[in-house]
């Protein structure tokens, strides 16, 4: 388990609080979408999370642990996929060398389970690859390592369309019932089949902080027509096909996967709570 405890936060130079007395309790076995517009702190949360970086005030700890001390124990269990980096100029089998000695279960079998799925060999330099491509290989060396925490910044940047479909099956097979994921983005429609909790962060605080089973419980999405905008819309957005709708859902309505972005635009317009 993380846990987030009463944090405050800024950086240097700035008078804005990012986080005042901000807290939140993360649990394994779940892959948590992190909403918000920006500048609402989603990437600052992960750095804290990933102890790089370090509250004014409060603390963040992973298993009891406080994080930004950065003990070995605690940072071989946490893995960050910034939303950019750079990697090393060596071959993909030197770089997976020097994770496989870091991380006890860096796995080869995962890795190139991972590179085969995004259609990459492992015969790599890393120095010729596309920033597509690298972010390919940077994920599925996250995948690989095995940690209980992976922590992700818009993972799907960069990617083109079929590269997304193949993000999301990627990381539907190698999550195990032990690991936590965190997804940062704004590109909500690539991973909002991949979800099973949402969390919508503004302006220091949570508006939404829920499980996909509870909004779905709660709520349906789903097209109408004109004549059928009734009181059971809570927010609607035009299409070419009709309104596309999030409605409270009665007990003749079948499930329906969350739409991400209707979801954001009720909750932020303070319509759903």
């Amino acid at each position: 388990m993380i846990n987030v405890n009463n944090i405050s936060f800024k950086y240097a130079g700035q008078k804005r609080l990012v986080f005042e007395d901000f807290s939140l309790s993360l649990e394994e076995n779940r892959i948590y979408g992190l909403l918000g517009k920006n500048g609402m702190g989603k990437s600052t949360l992960l750095y804290l999370i990933a102890g790089l970086l370090r509250p004014t005030k409060g603390t963040v700890c992973c298993e009891s642990v406080v994080t930004c001390k950065r003990e070995a124990e605690t940072l071989q269990e946490i893995f960050l996929v910034p939303e950019e980096f750079d990697l090393p100029s060596m071959t993909l089998n030197k770089y997976a060398r020097l994770m496989e000695d870091f991380y006890p279960r860096f796995s080869r079998e995962v890795l190139e389970r991972c590179l085969k799925d995004f259609e990459l060999s492992t015969d790599l330099n890393l120095s010729n690859l596309s920033m597509g491509q690298k972010k390919k290989v940077f994920m599925s060396i996250a995948l690989a390592a095995q940690t209980r925490y992976l922590l992700m910044d818009e993972p799907t940047n960069g990617l083109d369309i079929p590269s997304k479909s193949q993000f999301r099956k990627v990381v539907a097979e190698n999550m195990s019932e032990d690991r936590m994921l965190i997804i940062s983005t704004h590109q909500v429609h690539d991973v909002e089949a991949l979800l099973d909790h949402v969390m919508i962060l503004t302006e220091r605080e949570l508006l939404l902080n829920a499980s996909v089973a509870e909004i779905t419980e709660k709520y349906a999405f789903e097209m109408r027509m004109p004549q059928e905008m009734d009181d059971t819309v809570i927010y609607a957005e035009p299409s070419l096909q009709g309104n596309i709708a999030m409605v409270r859902r009665t007990a003749d309505m079948p499930e329906t996967q969350v739409n991400l972005e209707l979801l954001f635009n009720a909750v932020t317009k303070g319509l759903v709570k």
